[in-house]
């Protein structure tokens, strides 16, 4: 057998669903019993079946993008409920397993799974939706390409009528409906607090999060950009986020 098929093997039954109560399933890729398929591919030792040890590999990998998730979106986690979006990760991730080395790119596809599977934020879809648009845009504006920089000694006359002004590419603008700019940040606050300041505040919190969730639309427009290797968040004017979404596709009706 080739590395290739032994990798892709293994990772078949790594990315596997766990049971409720989080150990491998007896049940294999394909149908096939586990214990069989894991003994085809991983040898045993004096410790460990092979099955034992494959476990540990399946176990490790859920935990690890499960966490991962919960960072990556701890304002949809707010408006969800720990064990409903626990329950809606472990179903896209099902769906919309990693593809990348990177671990970063693990919720690129969230929104759209979300949109084709509303039953998991129904009754919240619109504020759900937000939340999930605006904390992607929060990990695109950390770590998107940048381009360089304009320099005021490489102006002159000859480069001044024929400049192009763009947006950097990591620069995320936002048309969104409810002001979730203000929760993602709580919800963030919330993250970095220890584990007894968070008993104490969980019920503070909590009626932040239902109050956001009963507020009436609020239009806003947002720019989420970094500096400094810090991502910010900037409200601005409809007239401002129309011309800086123009400049972000190139429409040279805006040359000077």
């Amino acid at each position: 057998m080739s590395l290739a098929n032994l990798q892709k093997a293994v990772a078949r039954a790594v990315m596997q669903p766990l049971t409720r109560n989080e150990h491998m399933r007896v049940v294999g890729p394909g149908g096939e019993r586990m214990r069989r398929y894991a003994a085809r591919y991983i040898k045993p030792n004096d410790r460990l079946t092979s099955f034992e040890r494959l476990e540990i590999y399946n176990r490790q990998y859920w935990f690890r993008v499960l966490g991962s998730m919960a960072e990556d979106f701890p304002g949809l986690r707010k408006i969800l409920g720990e064990r409903r979006f626990d329950d809606m990760c472990r179903a896209y991730l099902t769906e919309c397993p990693s593809r990348s080395f990177t671990l970063r790119n693990l919720g690129s596809r969230l929104e759209a799974w979300l949109r084709h599977n509303p039953q998991w934020v129904r009754g919240k879809e619109v504020l759900a939706l937000d939340m999930v648009r605006l904390e992607w845009a929060d990990i695109e504006a950390f770590d998107g390409e940048a381009e360089p920089v304009l320099r005021p000694e490489e102006l002159d006359a000859d480069s001044v009528s024929k400049l192009r002004l763009r947006v950097q590419p990591y620069v995320q603008l936002l048309e969104l409906h409810y002001p979730v700019d203000d929760l993602v940040l709580q919800a963030k606050d919330d993250e970095g607090t220890n584990f007894a300041s968070n008993a104490v505040g969980e019920l503070r919190r909590r009626m932040k999060v239902r109050a956001v969730v009963a507020l009436k639309p609020q239009k806003i427009f947002l720019v989420v950009h970094r500096l400094d290797f810090s991502v910010y968040f900037r409200r601005i004017e409809r007239e401002e986020y129309s011309m800086l979404k123009a400049l972000h596709g190139g429409d040279r009706s805006l040359a000077p």
